[in-house]
């Protein structure tokens, strides 16, 4: 799987991403298990537990919040609204076009049809330029539109089973589920971020052991969730949310933030790959019931074994068109001007925003825990073709949106550029001043404790004082030269305007002056620099 995952990328690079890369790698699955026999069969439990708490966490953290906030609105109608929406409406025209899929068991695949996949949407989205606001209300749909899809899904399967269904109950665990996951996920992180600050401050930082505690923090979060009754999948995203406000504090040490961002690099790169491998690995099975699947519906011929998911996924399509349009139009009317939702968006990038709801590896894992059985004993109904369905419409969605949206997304600026040159320049002469300050902290307490080197201090902090009145770049050319007390000299002041540097680029952040990626991305640049130094 490693190797698809590796081939996979290689030969996009060679194709120019005339493939998508999610559909090259769930074409090296299909091929590793139809004629090499060596596909792993998915087990849900498993594959909750492994790839979701990492790659959700991770997503939660790099997510930008300041527009997470904003668009908090736009994000509850598409996370929770549309959601149960699309239950509704598509669950019943199913139930229409196949009479012999019950409707609870029609209400159970549109449901976990539903959600869309953060790391599908990531990998497609990855290919087009996207504008800004439109690629973190994507990312902020995806991260929390799991629990409410997977909890309608529950019901109705439930509701199969047993015959027997409870709206009451369903609220009230709906309620319970979201709100105890979003708050262990906090509670957890800030307990173990806690316990390592009192620890660190103690016996020192080991930047090997700070890397695992971040690994093993999505696990923790997501398992504890889980043995409550919550939902783990919203305790991951709300713990790696956290992470990144406890990571502004910059108490880790730079070597552990370089280390850890490319530990996680490779993680999210890893695991993204084999979830689309693991995909395709499943496909020789489900092609294998597609015989089966045709009896269910009443059909012989194998033509309508691609009619079913096309109309599926064109309902998903127009449902989520017509909800975006329809809460468009009434925020005109009931949101505040200043307020940035999805009303202000036009019919272009609606149909943007339609066609991205890409569904993956987690509609295939919720489907394939369908029951064997329900109360009685019988078989469950139309089981295989749920699962070939919700199947199909992964790939179906994959490739309609890698045809549609590079078409779609044509001249579209990213984002606002003035307003990223604003911040970028607010983030430079606040690194400089703070780098300034330091270097006369530095000097002044060395001149009073009337060190012997104090006029070495002063030369060399008076060649960084006209240093930092230029343009504030990182000089990897700089210093380190002459005798090696000046080289120490100039070591120690760099390093103290580095750090106060970082500070002035973290309190910016902190106070929503600068978006929390672009703050992440300067401190790394000043995280290498000091690495070297240092």
């Amino acid at each position: 799987m490693l190797v698809a995952v590796l081939l996979s990328g290689v030969l996009v690079r060679i194709l120019h991403f005339s493939i998508p890369l999610p559909l090259m790698q769930i074409g090296f699955g299909f091929l590793i298990a139809a004629n090499f026999e060596r596909g792993i069969e998915l087990e849900p439990e498993v594959f909750f537990l492994l790839f979701l708490p990492p790659l959700l966490f991770l997503d939660g953290w790099r997510i930008p919040k300041n527009g997470l906030f904003q668009n908090k609105m736009g994000v509850f109608q598409l996370a929770f609204g549309l959601v149960f929406l699309t239950v509704f409406c598509l669950g019943y025209l199913l139930h229409w076009i196949i009479p012999s899929m019950p409707l609870t068991v029609a209400f159970a695949l549109a449901a976990i049809v539903s959600p869309t996949d953060p790391v599908a949407v990531s990998a497609i989205m990855r290919r087009v330029v996207v504008p800004r606001r439109i690629m973190i209300l994507l990312e902020s749909e995806s991260l929390f539109n799991d629990a409410s899809g997977l909890v309608a899904f529950r019901f109705a399967v439930v509701a199969t089973v047993t015959g027997v269904f409870s709206l009451t109950s369903a609220v009230t665990s709906f309620v319970w589920l979201a709100v105890a996951g979003l708050a262990t996920g906090v509670v957890v992180t800030l307990s173990v971020s806690y316990v390592r600050s009192v620890f660190v401050s103690r016996h020192g930082e080991e930047s090997g052991s700070e890397v695992l505690l971040s690994l093993l923090l999505p696990f923790m979060a997501y398992y504890l969730a889980e043995q409550i009754g919550a939902s783990g999948i919203l305790s991951a995203v709300a713990a790696g949310v956290t992470m990144s406000y406890s990571e502004m504090s910059g108490r880790a040490l730079a070597q552990t933030r370089v280390h850890r961002h490319v530990v996680w690099s490779s993680i999210q790169f890893i695991l993204t790959g084999l979830m689309f491998v693991l995909l395709g690995e499943q496909l020789p099975g489900i092609m294998r019931g597609a015989a089966e699947v045709l009896k269910q519906v009443g059909h012989h011929h194998w033509v309508w074994l691609a009619v079913y998911p096309i109309v599926t996924c064109l309902a998903l399509i127009a449902i989520r068109f017509s909800w975006i349009f329809i809460t468009a139009q009434v925020g005109r009317f009931v949101r505040p001007k200043r307020d940035e939702n999805i009303r202000d968006m036009d019919l272009r990038m609606m149909a943007v925003l339609s066609l991205a709801g890409v569904r993956g590896t987690i509609t295939l894992a919720g489907v394939m825990t369908l029951p064997l059985l329900v109360q009685d004993g019988t078989a469950f109904p139309a089981r295989d073709l749920a699962i070939f369905l919700a199947a199909m419409v992964i790939i179906f969605s994959l490739i309609i949106a890698s045809v549609a949206l590079p078409f779609l997304l044509r001249n579209v600026a990213a984002s606002d550029e003035a307003n990223e040159a604003e911040q970028l320049a607010l983030l430079k002469e606040a690194a400089r001043e703070a780098a300034i300050k330091s270097v006369g902290q530095t000097l002044a307490r060395h001149a009073q404790a009337d060190s012997a080197l104090v006029e070495v201090y002063t030369s060399v902090a008076g060649r960084m004082m006209d240093e930092l009145k230029g343009p504030l770049e990182v000089n990897e050319a700089a210093g380190l030269n002459g005798s090696a007390a000046r080289a120490e000299v100039e070591r120690e002041i760099r390093l103290y305007a580095l750090r106060a540097s970082r500070q002035a680029i973290y309190d910016l952040a902190r106070r929503g002056l600068i978006s929390d990626e672009l703050a992440r991305e300067e401190v790394r640049r000043l995280d290498f620099y000091e690495v070297r130094l240092s």
